[in-house]
Order: C-alpha cells, then sequence, then structure tokens
C-alpha cells in the first residue's frame, strides 16, 4: 500500500468542518457479506460458490471427491497418474508451480513426483486455516521443496513472489474443471490473468468435458446427501459469520443440467415462503425461490482449445481418460518480456 503524500497529510491538520456522514451498513461486512447482501438484493438471487469453502465446506468438498458418484476427481487423478512423465517433460527441470484453488494439496503430489528438481511450489487458495494444515503436510513430505501458501482470491489480480535464483519456468496447475466455476466472460478473463502471470512458463489446466446428462446428474446429486450438505453450509456459514438467520431445514438443496448451456446448475430452494435477516435488511422468500450457488460448465476440447488461444495461450498436447470423460491440457504461455 502507497504511503500518503504530504498534501494529504497536511490536509488532515485543517480545522475542516465536514458534515458527519452515516455509516453504511455494508462497510462494517467482510467480503462475504457484502457478497451476500448484493447477491440476495438481486431478482434472480445467487452466491459465489467461492463462499463454499471455509474449514468445513473444505472438508466436505474433500468427501465429495470420494464419492462413487462423483467421476471428475478420480478420473483426473487417472490421468496425471497415467500421463505425469509427459506433462512433466512438457515443464521442464526446476519449475516453479502456482496452483490456482488449491485446496488439499493432493493432485499436485502426482506433479512434483514426476518433476526434474521442482524448485517452488506456490499454493493459492481463500481459505487460509485449510491451506496452512495442508501445506505443512506437504512439506513434511517433500523436505526440499520451498512450499509458500499464499491466502487470496486467486481471481483478483495477484502479486506472487519474485522468482527464486535459478528458477526455471513458472507453472499454473489448475486441475479440478474449478475453470467451470466461471461464466464464460469470467472464463476468459481468468485464462487472460493467468497468461499475463506466467509468461514464459504455461498452464496444466484440468476441465470437465460434455457427457451424458445422467451421468452429470447422479454426480451433483449423491445418494449420501454430501453434496447436498455442502450446498446448504453455504447457510449455515452465513449464520455463524454473519448473523444471518436461514433456516437450514426450510431450504433444500438442487442440482441439473442444463443441457443447452452446457452446464450444471446447483441452487437452494426455500421449501416454504419465510423471511431471512442479514443486519438491519430483510429478505423475503416465496417457496420454489431460489438462491443459485454454483456453476459447473463442461467443456469440448477444442472448445477450451479455442478459449485458451483466445485469452493468449497456445495450445499444446491433450490427455483424456479412454471415456473422454474430462480432460488436462498444457498451455504454453506467452514469452517472457
Amino acid at each position: 500500500m502507497s504511503q500518503p503524500s504530504a498534501q494529504l497529510e497536511n490536509s488532515r491538520q485543517l480545522p475542516l468542518h465536514l458534515p458527519e456522514r452515516a455509516p453504511d451498513a455494508s462497510e462494517n461486512l467482510s467480503e462475504f457479506g457484502r457478497e451476500m447482501r448484493a447477491g440476495l438484493s438481486r431478482t434472480v438471487r445467487s452466491v459465489s460458490p467461492k463462499f463454499f469453502y471455509d474449514v468445513e465446506g473444505s472438508a466436505l468438498f474433500d468427501r465429495i471427491c470420494e464419492l462413487p458418484e462423483y467421476y471428475p476427481t478420480r478420473t483426473e487423478l487417472q490421468i496425471l497418474t497415467d500421463h505425469a512423465a509427459d506433462m512433466a517433460a512438457e515443464i521442464g527441470p526446476n519449475a516453479e508451480i502456482i496452483e490456482f484453488g488449491a485446496g488439499s494439496l493432493t493432485k499436485v503430489r502426482l506433479l512434483l513426483d514426476a518433476l526434474e528438481a521442482p524448485r517452488r511450489y506456490v499454493p493459492i487458495d481463500i481459505s487460509g486455516e485449510h491451506l496452512g494444515a495442508a501445506a505443512e503436510r506437504l512439506r513434511a513430505d517433500y523436505p526440499e521443496l520451498a512450499v509458500q501458501p499464499v491466502v487470496a482470491d486467486y481471481t483478483m489480480p495477484l502479486v506472487l513472489p519474485a522468482p527464486g535464483e535459478g528458477a526455471g519456468r513458472r507453472v499454473g496447475f489448475f486441475p479440478g474443471s474449478t475453470l467451470g466455476n466461471f461464466t464464460p466472460d469470467e472464463a476468459l478473463s481468468f485464462l487472460q490473468l493467468a497468461a499475463r502471470l506466467l509468461r514464459g512458463g504455461g498452464l496444466l489446466l484440468g476441465v470437465d468435458l460434455v457427457k451424458d446428462a445422467a451421468l452429470l446428474h447422479a454426480a451433483y446429486n449423491d445418494a449420501l446427501g454430501v453434496t447436498a450438505a455442502f450446498n446448504l453450509n453455504l447457510l449455515r456459514r452465513a449464520n455463524t459469520e454473519l448473523g444471518t438467520d436461514f433456516d437450514l431445514d426450510g431450504f433444500a438443496h438442487a442440482a441439473f443440467y442444463n443441457a443447452p448451456l452446457r452446464r450444471i446448475e446447483m441452487h437452494l430452494i426455500s421449501r416454504r415462503a419465510q423471511s431471512v435477516s442479514l443486519g438491519e435488511d430483510v429478505f423475503d422468500f416465496d417457496e420454489g425461490e431460489t438462491i443459485h450457488t454454483e456453476n459447473s460448465h463442461k467443456f469440448t476440447v477444442d472448445g477450451l482449445r479455442s478459449l485458451a488461444a483466445k485469452a493468449g495461450f497456445v495450445p499444446k498436447a491433450v490427455w483424456t481418460d479412454p471415456a473422454r470423460l474430462f480432460s488436462v491440457h498444457w498451455l504454453q504461455a506467452p514469452a517472457a518480456q
């Protein structure tokens, strides 16, 4: 943060008599609170999926990844296992790995094991407590690797640590098809941001592919109800952190495939007419009204490559599973300036 100028400093000493301004209630809210208030105020109510990931939400997502219905995690892990050596050859020696939305740091281990002398690993995640614990476990298992976690929203402009002496290419790792949570415009903006951050290196990107709607429906509506608990945890978190009064029994999980838009949509449906308070604001829900909590867009291989090229990357190798459920792409970033 820049220091105030002398002019500004001097102005503070003048005996100005300005009219008092009533404080805006939003000034006392966290980012979560401000976005929750804005989202509930919309005609079509929505909240960003990035707020799923408090400690409880992160733990629930780890459980989702182990469910039999949830194919993306195990499929991507198998692709990484089968092709890690080829991916490492594209990345090269002494690389610095930047993982966006790092979570539990599970998939990156397969990559680290295949890389030649990786110099540093920088996991970025919004859930600081969860990230810190995962980073400590990784340090214990990879004592020669510099692990430097960054607690941040990776969709916003980032200031990354300066490259270490002798470091090779700076390479992004973005598995899990998290890119699909963005709108098409947001996905393009993120890839453009990544292309600038990773100049001279590249991005290893995992995305889910278009497939049978029944398989998609099962993945987001598991029999044990873990995904439902994950979705509803957003309201529990709001009650705990923001003082809202959501009745968790008054909302139900719903997820479905929107075929024309090629995306899974997750919603929380109000079971009845009810009101919810956030500070001094009261939000009325009709029976059946929803809060849209997540999109998960599905891609074609050619569609993703076109999007990456539009963002400034040069699409290179692509790896998929035999059933073509999932894909991992190596995208070469523009040359360093």
